[in-house]
């Protein structure tokens, strides 16, 4: 098995798409955190003032997110469901670039799908402790269905991974969605106000949702080539 050409090839496809993604989100971040945004605005005053002025459903914004706060790490940009508080890296809070408005405004976008009740952002959400652990148990129940020729601990391994490559189909729309409700939100608070915001945003937006998209591709990929050579044993 560990010399098998198609896994080479997996490999080999698996690491462009990837890398592909993983190259043009930083050249894009990097390119649009040189420019400004208009509003001069810094990724943490972007959060609060969607926070103040955007919808979020039945909700106030200071419920639907009850704090903002620099978290390590580039690009470790998130919204957290269970407390509701948005982090943002150290370069997106404190710089007023576009891109640092595109991201936050991500973010916010998020909360404003927490507050309204998506299913989606739920099912994922009740999918994260299974997903985490579940490529882990996967990779061994599998390589050692394989090695000892039992059939059954190859497919509970692909049920586990299975699972994770659920959650990593179900985070595409989410993600998508988040961005349309930055991009809508943006617009309807007056911090587009530039056609170079508005493509900046947009660019942004736009690489962020790749990254996403190539990781559900090469899930997808990997659990194709385990069911595979399951049958083919």
């Amino acid at each position: 098995m560990f010399f098998d050409p198609l896994y080479i090839v997996l490999i080999v496809v698996t690491l462009l798409i990837s890398g592909g993604a993983q190259l043009y989100i930083k050249s894009t971040y990097g390119k649009w955190d040189r420019v400004p945004n208009t509003p001069r605005l810094t990724g943490a005053q972007v959060a609060e003032y969607l926070r103040s002025r955007a919808a979020f459903g039945d909700q106030p914004g200071s419920a639907a997110i009850t704090a903002i706060k620099v978290v390590p790490g580039p690009l470790s940009d998130h919204f957290d469901p269970r407390d509701r508080s948005l982090g943002l890296s150290q370069g997106v809070a404190t710089q007023p670039s576009v891109a640092a408005m595109a991201i936050a405004a991500h973010e916010v976008g998020h909360a404003q799908q927490h507050a309204e009740g998506s299913a989606l952002m739920k099912l994922r959400a009740l999918l994260v402790p299974a997903a985490t652990i579940g490529p882990n148990i996967a990779y061994g129940l599998i390589f050692a269905g394989l090695i000892f020729n039992i059939t059954g601990l190859t497919t509970l391994g692909i049920v586990f991974f299975g699972i994770a490559v659920l959650f990593s189909v179900l985070t595409l729309p989410v993600e998508i969605g988040a961005s349309r409700k930055a991009l809508a939100t943006l617009a309807s608070t007056g911090l587009l106000v530039s056609e170079q915001d508005r493509q900046g945003a947009n660019a942004m937006l736009r690489a962020a949702a790749l990254t996403y998209v190539a990781a559900a591709v090469t899930s997808v990929l990997t659990l194709l080539y385990y069911i595979t050579i399951s049958r083919n044993r």
